[in-house]
């Protein structure tokens, strides 16, 4: 509910099991950087957040291995001083860069950036109109240098780094030029096309396989698989799409056979973020497994286990 706190290690526990129930043994869990609501707190539950997590898993506490990905909004005035205090913490594996102001990647029209932020927020016009102006400066003021910044940062330590919502050639060739490896959510068939003669991993979420399109009315996935393009599902907003979106994705494109489709659930996003000990079934890797049961095309998960050990 809005406005409504709620203990941080309660929290973790509470995605912990959504999360292995949906047969996920290693999560990302996303911590965003730079709050482009006008009205959020989220900037200052950060530490709280973190220590929760980093604090459940140490105590034994959680059934999933849990990594952080920060996802660095750069059009925010503290996202580089917030990121440089967060990206020591050992449990970060992966990062992302974006830039939400308006007319550009995923917001191409002010329109659909009004209606988006508008209806989440609850902003009326006027209140509006100061967002966007607010954001378009501070995207000229901060967007270049702190990609650059981070960017950097992030390959001294050897940290995966992702671009977000790729929409051109361009965009895909300065990804590419910063040494990106990964692209998360292009949002057009043209940038995609790019990701692939570039080298870099084409990323999309799994809910957008299992409706059947994108929300914001950008690129399909399945249209990206059946090209060739797609390379890796995340399970974005909704953990339980990402075993469902294989089981998808295989029925629509390989005749029922999941091999290639759990791949992009599974050794493609490990070795991506440079996990080289998990992501398929081998002698000397980590016994990692999950048994489902698919329901009229439902999969169902039946048991997990993590390290050998049985967690669901």
């Amino acid at each position: 509910r809005p406005g409504v706190d709620w203990p941080s290690t309660s929290a973790v526990l509470s995605h912990d099991a959504q999360i292995i129930a949906a047969g996920i043994t290693t999560v990302f869990d996303a911590v965003s950087i730079g709050d482009v609501n006008p009205k959020g707190n989220r900037m200052q539950k950060l530490p709280a957040m973190l220590n929760a997590i980093a604090s459940a898993q140490e105590a034994g506490l959680t059934r999933a291995e849990h990594r952080l990905h920060l996802r660095c909004e750069l059009c925010h005035p503290d996202t580089l001083s917030v990121f440089r205090d967060l990206v020591e913490n050992p449990l970060v594996q992966l990062v992302s860069v974006m830039d939400h102001s308006p007319g550009q990647r995923q917001f191409v029209l002010e329109s659909k950036y009004r209606e988006y932020y508008m209806g989440k927020y609850h902003l009326n016009d006027e209140t509006m109109d100061a967002f966007i102006v607010l954001q378009m400066a501070n995207s000229k003021a901060y967007s270049d240098r702190y990609r650059a910044a981070i960017v950097e940062h992030c390959l001294g330590r050897g940290l995966s780094v992702a671009s977000h919502d790729d929409a051109t050639l361009a965009h895909v060739e300065e990804s590419a030029r910063y040494g990106m490896s990964i692209a998360e959510f292009p949002t057009t068939l043209e940038a995609a096309r790019g990701c692939r003669q570039l080298g870099m991993n084409v990323l999309m979420g799994a809910p957008n396989v299992v409706r059947g399109g994108s929300h914001s009315g950008n690129v399909a996935a399945a249209g990206l698989a059946a090209e060739g393009l797609l390379d890796i599902l995340s399970s974005d907003y909704y953990p339980a799409s990402l075993l469902q979106a294989a089981f998808v994705l295989a029925d629509q494109q390989d005749g029922g056979d999941l091999s290639r489709a759990v791949r992009m659930i599974s050794l493609a996003p490990a070795r991506a973020a440079g996990l080289n000990d998990r992501g398929e079934i081998a002698i000397g890797l980590r016994a990692d497994l999950v048994q489902a049961r698919s329901r009229e095309g439902l999969p169902v998960v039946q048991q997990v286990w993590r390290q050998a050990k049985r967690v669901f």
